[in-house]
């Protein structure tokens, strides 16, 4: 059975469960790291990196692609790569030590700190921002019209999720878990919304690009709230990356360069638009058999911006309003963010540091 990206599921999962799971992912190379603990005096290292084959993960589809990241890491250390489709998965891999570092968003990794007890990983770099979207039918011009409307979402307790709930918690509308109240909300996977918005099964969704795009271009639909909107400067954490303890404590100078290839990945990116563009797609064709169609990358990537900076503030609220909608018991955060080593990293290459909570 497939398990969706909730702050409820992950929360009632047990560590000993979960170091059974992860097994849905598409893994490239993704085997037992035999290095871990290994010196860091000259032996070879073995870094397991997750990530998805979607657009908000441009940061590290490129950063593979063009051999940043192999390149940052050096030749002491052997990257392996795993693609998933929703962070939970990405969560339960790291928690299971089948991976040791993965782009997620930022419900996953709150979901994640919360049932480890803030033992399990580390925020350690922003990757993207914004590119989150309401699309609905041409007829839908308002909160009100939503009312008796079915709406999807990629996953319940997931980050589009979350955002979505509490919009319509502000608009006086209700929601519950079981797809009651004023509005429907199904959770379900982003290719088959995009489906069943075409075939009027549902008549919006909140999700990410590029589906959020494609709903516009290939489902006929309007955006009704582009979550910028929503957030001070429309600035708010989309994906990040995170860690795991156990390898950051083993490995701090493989951390080190990672977040030196997390870096030189979004300067590329933010450097060279239409090479980034089609190294993307070219990577997410290459994994997912499908292309994004030109139109739909180029207007998606408009939506998004690529940062190394985590917008820690976005994190605190996202987990408030996850709190707020019922989807999340209170979780303190202290400490969920290990910044020094992106700052260092920063610091030598001449730019600003990034701030925690």
């Amino acid at each position: 059975m497939r398990v969706r990206p909730t702050v409820m599921s992950l929360l009632a999962i047990g560590t000993v469960a979960l170091t059974a799971c992860g097994g849905s992912s598409k893994a490239v190379g993704g085997s037992t790291n035999a290095a871990a603990g290994a010196s860091t005096s000259g032996e070879k290292v073995t870094l397991r990196l997750g990530y998805f084959p979607n657009v908000t993960h441009a940061t590290a589809l490129v950063g593979v692609a063009k051999g940043i990241f192999a390149d940052k890491l050096g030749p002491n250390v052997e990257l392996k790569t795993s693609t998933f489709t929703v962070g939970t998965k990405a969560v339960e891999a790291l928690f299971a030590d089948a991976i040791d570092a993965t782009y997620v968003g930022p419900n996953p990794a709150i979901n994640g700190w919360a049932q480890s007890k803030g033992a399990a990983l580390k925020i350690i770099s922003g990757a993207t921002s914004a590119g989150a979207s309401l699309v609905v039918k041409q007829d839908i011009n308002g909160p009100t019209d939503l009312k008796g409307k079915a709406i999807a979402s990629p996953g319940l307790g997931g980050t589009q999720d979350v955002a979505l709930r509490t919009w319509l918690q502000a608009q006086g509308l209700r929601t519950d878990t079981a797809g009651g109240g004023d509005v429907s909300i199904k959770p379900q996977d982003n290719a088959q919304t995009l489906q069943t918005f075409i075939d009027g099964t549902i008549q919006g969704a909140w999700v990410p690009e590029p589906w959020a795009t494609r709903l516009v271009l290939e489902g006929k639909g309007k955006v009704l709230v582009d979550e910028t909107s929503l957030w001070p400067d429309g600035a708010f954490v989309t994906t990040h990356l995170v860690v795991s303890q156990k390898f950051l404590k083993a490995h701090p100078d493989v951390v080190d360069r990672l977040l030196a290839g997390q870096i030189a990945a979004n300067d590329f990116v933010n450097a060279n638009t239409a090479d980034a563009q089609k190294v993307a797609n070219d990577e997410i064709e290459k994994i997912t058999t499908k292309r994004l169609s030109d139109a739909t990358i180029q207007a998606s990537w408009k939506n998004l911006t690529f940062t190394d900076d985590p917008i820690a503030s976005s994190l605190a609220k996202s987990a408030k309003d996850a709190q707020s909608v019922g989807l999340l018991k209170p979780v303190d955060l202290t400490g969920i963010y290990e910044l020094a080593p992106l700052n260092k990293v920063l610091t030598a290459a001449g730019k600003p540091a990034v701030k925690g909570l």
